[in-house]
């Protein structure tokens, strides 16, 4: 998205809702709150979590929804390598760092400042608790941004229900150790700050409140729920490069860093369940909706896994086959440049042989999976192409019944167990209708040859164009 209709839709957004909960913001005053959400949803690592994602999350005519969606992902330490300059002049006066870890001050330290209370409320973190990346700490900042920044404009009941929402966008949790789901904690929380604040709400408005944020949560991991699983992973290649940076360069990352980040993402495909993804709370969604969330969450993350651990095979292969040159081999010495526009580069895939299947797929779900690695993804990324041509041979040759023994070694080798040599000796490597080592070395070996031959007929052009009376 351009970032001057990023900028002009996002503060027509902040504008919008502002006056409708309140009254219309001096505009001088809401500018510079709409360049910092800009400019901190368009670092040098954003790939996923940009100004399209906030204005897809923020997808209703709820103002409340609209500002906690603009706010929620202002911080991601993770993908940012930190916080954002201009971001955390906002609340540098209520954490510090001791030893790599972010920490709430300690009361005496803090700051009198009710949005900054509202936030540690809301999430029930106390004074001086180390923030946990995995367990709220990106979203605590990000709302705590949200109530401090807002807080000249909008009364606490807006203030506490926008930090509610974003709250409740903290992904992927279980039941707390009381029994209770995120959503019922949060409604538990809200209740506190009712009772302590005298902010005169029902019981039904706290559950309007929690409802509210469960449906802006549920937007928020709507892609897990696409009905096209190629659609889903388009948008798991859109994450990758956020947290394995050295992705970034399509030809200068190496085969040992690929693969990491395959295997982070295969693991956590496999720890996944689809009741952690979306929630439920008091006929929000209704049952019927949820059902489908749930349904469409499971499909995807079959096919996510069964991709990704072929995957991880193929990365393994080339890995393995990779230290007989170094242990940081770049990937586009084994599988040749990324391509690029108008420029022809030889690759891998065209020193493979064409081999027929003598394993077909057995189910409709390696039906799909073979369909998505050899013909691809719905959209090209800019540093991975969107098919596989490499697992694609290797899966015709080995077949699908064979990916588990497969995957068992690889993850064998990948941690240590298994030196290289004897993981590219596996049987299954070795007696398939293919011996897809040899092949896969021998076409390295073309691959490089014909690299070679491409450079010396550069070097003769060249050579051939230099004017001899100026030389």
């Amino acid at each position: 998205m351009d970032l001057e209709i990023a900028y002009q839709r996002c503060l027509d957004c902040l504008v919008r809702s502002i006056d409708e909960l309140a009254a219309p913001p001096p505009l001088e005053q809401i500018e510079p709150i709409a360049s910092l959400i800009v400019q901190a949803m368009t670092g040098q690592w954003r790939y996923f979590h940009t100004p399209s994602h906030i204005f897809e999350v923020g997808g209703s005519d709820d103002p409340i929804e609209v500002l906690a969606a603009l706010f929620h992902d202002l911080v991601y330490v993770q993908v940012d390598s930190g916080i954002n300059l201009n971001v955390s002049r906002y609340i540098s006066s209520y954490i510090k760092e001791e030893d790599g870890q972010i920490v709430i001050l300690d009361e005496a330290e803090l700051p009198d400042d009710r949005g900054f209370e509202i936030a540690l409320r809301v999430f029930g973190f106390k004074a001086g608790q180390i923030l946990d990346p995995f367990r709220g700490q990106n979203e605590f900042l990000s709302a705590a941004i949200a109530t401090c920044v807002l807080s000249p404009f909008l009364p606490t009941t807006d203030l506490v229900a926008i930090a509610a929402c974003i709250e409740a966008t903290i992904p992927f949790r279980g039941t707390s150790p009381e029994g209770l789901t995120a959503s019922e904690t949060l409604q538990k929380n809200i209740e506190s700050i009712d009772r302590d604040w005298n902010l005169g709400w029902t019981l039904e408005d706290v559950y309007a409140i929690v409802q509210r944020a469960v449906r802006l949560a549920n937007r928020d991991v709507e892609n897990f729920a696409l009905p096209n699983s190629a659609e889903f992973l388009d948008n798991t290649w859109n994450l990758l490069p956020e947290t394995n940076h050295e992705l970034i360069g399509a030809n200068s990352y190496t085969v040992r860093g690929y693969r990491r980040s395959i295997q982070k993402m295969e693991g956590f495909i496999n720890f996944l369940k689809p009741e952690r993804v979306f929630s439920q709370y008091r006929g929000e969604p209704d049952d019927e909706t949820y059902q489908c969330l749930l349904e469409n969450t499971r499909k995807n993350l079959e096919t996510a896994k069964l991709y990704l651990g072929i995957k991880l095979i193929t990365i393994a292969v080339l890995e393995a086959l990779s230290y007989r040159l170094g242990r940081n081999v770049h990937i586009s010495t084994l599988m040749g440049e990324f391509p690029e526009p108008g420029v022809r580069t030889p690759a891998l895939e065209q020193y493979l042989p064409p081999i027929s299947i003598e394993h077909p797929p057995r189910t409709a779900l390696e039906a799909e999976v073979l369909a998505l690695l050899s013909k691809g993804r719905t959209r090209e990324s800019a540093y991975d192409l969107k098919n596989s041509p490499v697992a694609t041979f290797i899966i015709r040759a080995v077949g699908f019944e064979c990916v588990t023994d497969l995957l068992v070694a690889a993850k064998e080798f990948l941690a240590g167990k298994l030196p290289s040599e004897a993981f590219l000796q596996h049987k299954l490597l070795r007696n398939s209708q293919v011996d897809i080592v040899e092949t896969l070395s021998r076409g390295v070996v073309r691959l490089a040859q014909s690299r070679a031959l491409m450079f010396d007929l550069d070097r003769d052009r060249e050579t051939d164009s230099i004017d001899p009376i100026r030389v």
